[in-house]
C-alpha cells in the first residue's frame, strides 16, 4: 500500500481523543474524534491531523482544497 503524502485527514487520522483547534483558531481541548468529525462536516471542511505525535493528537478543521 502506498503511503501518502502529508498529515492524516478525516477518516484516516486513527485517534479515538484529539484536542481540537476550530477553523476560526479557537482551541475546544479535547473531544472524541466523532464529534470533531461531526464539526467538520457541519462547516463543510476536512479535520486535519496537524500534530500527530501530541497525546491525544491536534487537529484542525480547514479547508484541504
Amino acid at each position: 500500500m502506498p503511503t501518502r503524502e502529508g498529515p492524516r485527514s478525516n477518516e484516516d487520522i486513527e485517534a479515538t481523543e484529539v484536542q481540537l483547534i476550530t477553523e476560526t483558531g479557537d482551541n475546544l481541548g479535547v473531544v472524541s474524534f466523532e464529534d470533531a468529525m461531526a464539526r467538520a462536516e457541519e462547516v463543510a471542511l476536512d479535520l486535519v491531523e496537524i500534530s500527530p505525535n501530541a497525546k491525544p493528537p491536534v487537529c484542525k478543521i480547514l479547508d484541504l482544497g
